[in-house]
Order: structure tokens, then C-alpha cells, then sequence
């Protein structure tokens, strides 16, 4: 019997049709859980759940590998006080002025998906971090402080692909990988962040500008902001080692303290689906370690 053609009815009500996941989906195994993004959107593939921990990797190593490179032909790289010589008549090349915008438009896009995500503890720190960095990096263009304004980009990027890959192997249910890699992320970060930032760039910006142009009003807010990021350093790693202690207790890690989801039931289901990965899946599909360091939650351990 031949099949009549559906009615423009059917054809208007069927993408907003409630469809059952696959049973893959379901497994307990799964890292991905069985959803309202999977339910709401049955035609999208499931891959592109982790869609967005696949884009946060690519940027951060290719922004990273970029910055290092340019950076490390740059004389300001290797003494420090090369960034206050001639100030603020310093030219302003195409290398360097692609560099920034890049890290900017990426700091706004993360500024504006952070309110169309799951609501989480660190929803706060986030908003501040995310304002200082754009603000330090809007502010350090407009007075010309590109050269340490280069220092603090690459450096803030040199752990956050580690973070990702780590998530990438959740993803792959590679968990002895996943666990190394993350414990790499946490030496690069804390050594980064408590170790070179503090002793390197406030160094430079704090006491050598001093030094060689003095303080001026817009001296102390940019160094405010900078003070503030480490701030936010210190927080980020207090936390960090505190996973990593659960994770030598536990055999692996287990939970994220930085961003338990505040409230959605729907949320603590997806949570409680998924035991096996690190990892699991907020509703939009991307991860939820938040960071600037990026965003997603370790599912707990029945």
C-alpha cells in the first residue's frame, strides 16, 4: 500500500516532537546522558554535544602555539623592562594587533555564553574573571601596554588546553589518560599562575613601570585588575588541589568543586545517569568545569 505524503500539519509539528533517545544514550556507561538537549533536538548527532569542548580545545592550543611563538622573537620576552622602554610610543604591529583581537572577541563570546548556560556556584567568579580579562585586555590596547599585555595572554593559556584535552579523553573514556592529563593541568596551572604571574608579570608591572615611568592614574587601575586576576588564582588552585586530594583518596577524580549546579532537577538526572566519566553534560553540550579555565562539572561517584 503506498504511503500518502504527511500533511503540512505533521511537517510543522515534527521538529517540535518529543523523541526517545537511543538506547546508547541511556547506558549508564555513557558520558552523555539521555537529556532535555537530546530530547528537545533528536536530529542533532550526538558528537556535537561535546562540540563545544572540541572548539574551547582548538582555540586555546592554537592561540597558545600562536602567542608562544610570537612572544619568544619578542625582546620584551626576555627582559621584562623591554615593555616600559619608550612607552607609550611603541609601534603597534599586525602580528600583535591579530593576537588581541582574537583574545577578545574569544573573552566575549565567553562573557555572553555564560548566561545562556546552566547556572553554577562559581557563576560569580566567572563573571568577575571574564570582566577583568576583557577589561584588562580593552584597557591595556587603549593605552598602548601591548607588549605585557602579550605576556599575560600566553600566559593564561598555557594550562587551559590541558583542561580540555582532559575532558576530550573523559569523552573517549580513556580515564587513566584523562586523570594524567588533568594532574598535568593542575601543575601547569599552579605553577603558572601562583609561580611565574605573581613573580614575573606583577613584578614588571608593579615595580618596574615604577621604576622606569612612573605611576600615573591609569597606572593603578590596570595593576588593580591584575591584582585581581590573582585573586582569582589563588582560588582556582585552592580548589584544584582539592580535587586532586579526593582523587589520590578515591583512585581518580571525581567531582568538581567549582561548579555544582545551583538548581535544575533536570540537571541532578543527567548528573545521576552519568557515573562512570568524570565528566558529564549540561543541557546546551558543553562540559561544566568552569574556568577561565572553562566550564563543566564532575559527575559524582555512586
Amino acid at each position: 500500500m503506498p504511503l500518502s505524503p504527511p500533511s503540512e500539519k505533521q511537517l510543522v509539528q515534527a521538529p517540535f516532537r518529543r523523541t526517545k533517545c537511543p538506547a546508547v544514550v541511556q547506558s549508564p556507561k555513557s558520558p552523555l546522558s539521555c537529556g532535555p538537549c537530546t530530547q528537545l533536538f533528536p536530529g542533532v548527532p550526538l558528537p556535537l554535544l561535546g562540540s563545544g569542548i572540541k572548539w574551547r580545545f582548538t582555540f586555546y592550543l592554537s592561540i597558545f602555539s600562536y602567542g608562544l611563538k610570537f612572544i619568544w622573537s619578542s625582546p620584551w620576552f626576555w627582559d621584562t623592562r623591554q615593555c616600559w622602554y619608550n612607552y607609550p610610543f611603541q609601534p603597534l604591529t599586525s602580528s600583535l594587533f591579530c593576537y588581541y583581537i582574537m583574545e577578545l572577541a574569544f573573552y566575549w563570546s565567553l562573557m555572553f555564553s555564560q548566561f545562556t548556560d546552566i547556572k553554577r556556584k562559581d557563576f560569580l567568579i566567572m563573571f568577575v574573571h571574564h570582566l577583568a580579562t576583557i577589561g584588562l585586555i580593552t584597557f591595556s590596547y587603549m593605552n598602548n601596554m601591548l607588549r605585557v599585555g602579550t605576556l599575560v595572554l600566553c600566559l593564561h593559556d598555557a594550562s587551559d588546553f590541558l583542561l580540555e584535552a582532559a575532558k576530550l579523553a573523559n569523552y573517549a573514556k580513556y580515564q587513566r589518560l584523562c586523570d594524567a592529563t588533568f594532574i598535568l593541568f593542575g601543575v601547569v596551572f599552579i605553577v603558572t599562575r601562583l609561580g611565574i604571574y605573581p613573580f614575573w608579570i606583577l613584578n614588571t608591572t608593579l615595580f618596574e613601570s615604577w621604576e622606569l615611568i612612573g605611576p600615573y592614574p591609569s597606572w593603578w587601575l590596570f595593576n588593580g585588575l591584575l591584582v585581581t586576576l590573582q585573586v582569582l588564582h589563588i582560588i582556582w588552585s585552592c580548589l584544584i588541589i582539592r580535587i586532586a586530594y579526593k582523587a589520590l583518596l578515591r583512585g581518580k577524580v571525581s567531582k568538581d568543586d567549582r561548579s555544582d549546579v545551583e538548581s535544575s532537577s533536570e540537571e541532578d538526572d543527567m548528573t545521576s545517569n552519568s557515573t562512570k566519566g568524570i565528566f558529564s553534560t549540561s543541557s546546551n553540550g558543553a562540559n561544566r568545569i568552569n574556568g577561565h579555565v572553562a566550564s563543566t562539572q564532575w559527575a559524582e561517584e555512586e
